[in-house]
């Protein structure tokens, strides 16, 4: 992969990775709710469920989605309906890491934040992009792969910012009503990032 190309990738992937969105807000409310340590498993899980998505795309499932748009319109509402659930818990509780049984009592797991990015169509669209943007046609596997190592190299610090953000963030928050009225505002900022993705269907 040519040196300008590398360059043109890493910047790509790092404005794509630290710009607000619904994983990036998840990790700031993972951050101030269970700190840093525990929100690894969610980091690791976003970076692994995106770019196993764009290994996907790489080898075929995004000319199926280019022919059979109904698939991505699913994709979209099953996103905003497990987006709309998790705020749904988010704001409902005082605390993430308390133990109450109608709180969200445990960090998201490396699986299920996988799985949402599978459902996540901003994703989807940016796996597009760079798969037909930053391979070689002529070397298309090796570049590929290079390509998603590069993405991953810059992936996971980007999005760390966001959960160690948090973690600095509940020194300030503290306990009680300051961290409940943070978890309504990121609710709320959760849901709101569905709707452009909603009413895009509807265009």
């Amino acid at each position: 992969m040519p040196q300008e190309t590398i360059i043109a990738l890493m910047g790509f992937a790092f404005v794509m990775s630290v710009s607000p969105g619904p994983g990036n807000f998840l990790l700031l409310a993972s951050g101030v709710n269970f700190g840093f340590q525990r929100s690894v498993p969610l980091i690791l899980g976003i970076c692994s469920g995106f770019l196993t998505m764009v290994f996907c795309v790489g080898v075929g499932l995004g000319q199926v989605l280019e022919r059979a748009p109904i698939i991505y319109t699913i994709l979209k509402f099953a996103c905003a309906a497990y987006i709309l659930w998790l705020a749904l818990k988010i704001a409902r509780s005082r605390s993430l890491g308390s133990k109450d049984q109608d709180e969200l009592g445990r960090p998201i797991s490396f699986l299920q934040a996988a799985l949402f990015q599978l459902v996540n169509p901003k994703a989807w669209a940016v796996a597009l992009i760079v798969t037909v943007s930053y391979t070689d046609p002529e070397n298309y596997m090796p570049s590929l792969i290079a390509m998603i190592l590069l993405f991953a190299l810059v992936n996971v610090p980007s999005i760390s910012l966001w959960a160690a953000s948090g973690v600095a963030l509940k020194h300030f928050l503290g306990d009680g009503r300051k961290v409940a009225v943070f978890n309504i505002f990121m609710a709320v900022l959760l849901a709101a990032s569905m709707a452009p993705v909603l009413l895009g269907t509807f265009e």
